[in-house]
C-alpha cells in the first residue's frame, strides 16, 4: 500500500505489478491516471505548477487511503500525486485499487479520485499561452 507525493513521473505498470505480485486473491484492479490537459475553460495551457505542504499532504493522503480501506475490502491501494511544473500531456496522479471483486476496486478508485479532485491539499497555477498565470 503506497502513498507518494513526488516530482518524478511514475511507471503505471510497475505500480500495478507491485500491488498484484505475490497474490492470487485479487479479482479486479482499477486504476486512474490524471494528466495535464492542453486547454482549460477554453484557454490554452502552457504548463501547470502544483504546490503542496510536505508532511501535511502525505498525511491527508494516508488518511484518505485508510478511509478507502475501511469502506471496501482492498488488497492494495496506491496513490501517487506529482508536484512541480508539468507540461500538457504529463502525468499528474495515479490511483490504483485492487480487490477480490471488481466493484469494490471501481468504487474505491472513484472515491479516492473524487477526494483528490475536490479536497486534496494541492494548489495549482496554470500558465496560459498568453503569458498570464491563473491559480
Amino acid at each position: 500500500m503506497t502513498v507518494r507525493v513526488q516530482e518524478a513521473d511514475f511507471d503505471t505498470q510497475a505500480e500495478i505489478n507491485a500491488i498484484t505480485d505475490g497474490t492470487d486473491e485479487i479479482g479486479g484492479v482499477a486504476s486512474f491516471i490524471g494528466t495535464v490537459r492542453k486547454t482549460h475553460d477554453g484557454e490554452m495551457i502552457k504548463a501547470m505548477t502544483l504546490e503542496h505542504y510536505p508532511g501535511m499532504t502525505e498525511q491527508a493522503l494516508e488518511t484518505l487511503k485508510a478511509q478507502a480501506q475501511d469502506r471496501w475490502p482492498l488488497y492494495g491501494v496506491t496513490i501517487i500525486h506529482r508536484y512541480g511544473r508539468l507540461l500538457p500531456g504529463a502525468n499528474i496522479v495515479l490511483v490504483i485499487t485492487a480487490s477480490q471483486h471488481r466493484q469494490a476496486a471501481f468504487d474505491a478508485c472513484q472515491f479516492i479520485m473524487d477526494y483528490l479532485k475536490t479536497d486534496a491539499p494541492f494548489w495549482k497555477a496554470e500558465e496560459l499561452a498568453d503569458g498570464t498565470t491563473r491559480w
